[in-house]
């Protein structure tokens, strides 16, 4: 299954809606049948979404969620009530969709899997879904509703700044493609460049819009104090449900809210008998969190990261570490990596950075004791192998 999808992946990135309308009006439209919250943004969409799914299928809402990328296996990027698609359904939705394409005009790889997962959400006839941007909005492939229940921009900084613009307010005008006529919009704190664009994109559209805000604070399951603000972003999202019928109460929401898991991200795994923290940490805003949440343990800190070759790698590496930190440098498989002699070389004065060829290798050059747990970040691709590679059995459905 996964070579046929990968077979997709040389046709690479395209922005653009010819192509998935196309697939989505050959497969009869099923995007029509289903009701949706869309969220966008440059970090905690998939935290969002972990939380919206959470607290609907908590509420006895059969809850379809897409989101991107996977870690482990493509599967887990479609879910109903939490469940991975099956590899029977992912095998036929993927039959399904090929049958469809115009060989003249292939689509892209990720136009593929939004296929498949709005031809599985209507055939299995969920009451709602949750669905992740790809990149950006405006011409991102799950832009295709026309009146979504909830739009959601959870936050707005500089990341792939090749596609998007290499300004905020660009960036801005991207992810407010997605604000559709008459919808709640529930944003996150936003800069004022981008606030600027979101809020006159709104008002042209008359859609309403709310501000979440993590007050009071919230009991979650989800790590981390940026955690916080994604969480009132769910609950607002929610509560606009709630105003439109649905029957979702606060009781609910606040249990659906502890409950919620997103691997990957602020997540601790043990492998031979040591704790390991991992976390997608891809971006500068998304490392400043992270070590936000490292800094009040013991120091010095013992990093094993690695970056796309697409990012922002001394950004990052800025952001995360601090002098007398430990930093093994590392390539992420199978994709577009930083060297990690680069990584090395721009690693921050008063770092000992050293490169290594593997995750395995820089694992086994840690010592036996650090001060805190050691952690391993900077790219979701790089969490996904270490999952595979470390605890394999607990890391699927």
């Amino acid at each position: 299954m996964n070579l046929r999808l990968e077979d997709f992946a040389r046709f690479g990135i395209h922005l653009g809606l010819e192509q998935i309308k196309f697939l989505l009006d050959q497969l009869g439209n099923p995007h029509h049948r289903v009701p949706i919250i869309h969220v966008a943004g440059t970090n905690g969409k998939g935290s969002v979404c972990a939380f919206l799914r959470s607290v609907l299928t908590l509420c006895g809402y059969r809850t379809g969620c897409y989101t991107s990328p996977h870690l482990v296996s493509w599967r887990e990027r479609i879910t109903i009530d939490g469940q991975w698609i099956s590899e029977a359904d992912l095998t036929t939705g993927l039959a399904e969709v090929t049958a469809k394409i115009d060989p003249q005009s292939p689509p892209t790889q990720f136009e593929v899997i939004t296929a498949i997962a709005w031809w599985h959400f209507a055939r299995q006839q969920v009451d709602i879904a949750v669905i992740e941007t790809g990149l950006g909005g405006r011409l991102d492939a799950t832009n295709v509703c026309d009146s979504p229940l909830a739009t959601i921009i959870t936050s707005i900084s500089r990341d792939h700044w090749q596609r998007l613009g290499d300004s905020l307010g660009a960036i801005a005008r991207e992810k407010a493609g997605i604000i559709k006529p008459g919808s709640p919009l529930i944003v996150g704190p936003l800069p004022p460049e981008a606030d600027s664009v979101i809020q006159e994109r709104a008002a042209a559209l008359g859609a309403p819009l709310y501000r979440a805000k993590p007050d009071p604070p919230l009991t979650l399951s989800l790590q981390g104090q940026h955690q916080q603000i994604n969480g009132a972003i769910a609950r607002c999202a929610l509560e606009k449900l709630t105003a439109k019928g649905w029957r979702i109460s606060t009781t609910q929401i606040m249990a659906g809210l502890r409950q919620a898991r997103w691997p990957g991200r602020l997540q601790f795994i043990t492998y031979q008998q040591r704790p390991l923290l991992l976390d997608g940490a891809h971006n500068v805003a998304a490392a400043m969190a992270l070590r936000e949440f490292v800094e009040p343990t013991p120091s010095p800190h013992h990093w094993i990261i690695g970056i796309l070759s697409t990012k922002d790698a001394i950004g990052i590496l800025h952001a995360l570490l601090k002098p007398g930190d430990y930093l093994y440098a590392v390539p992420i498989p199978d994709h577009a990596t930083t060297d990690p002699q680069y990584l090395v070389a721009h690693a921050p004065p008063k770092v000992h950075a050293h490169p290594y060829p593997s995750l395995l290798s820089a694992l086994a050059a840690l010592p036996q004791e650090t001060p805190s747990p050691p952690i391993l970040c900077g790219s979701l691709y790089l969490i996904g192998d270490a999952l595979n590679t470390l605890i394999p059995n607990e890391s699927s459905q």
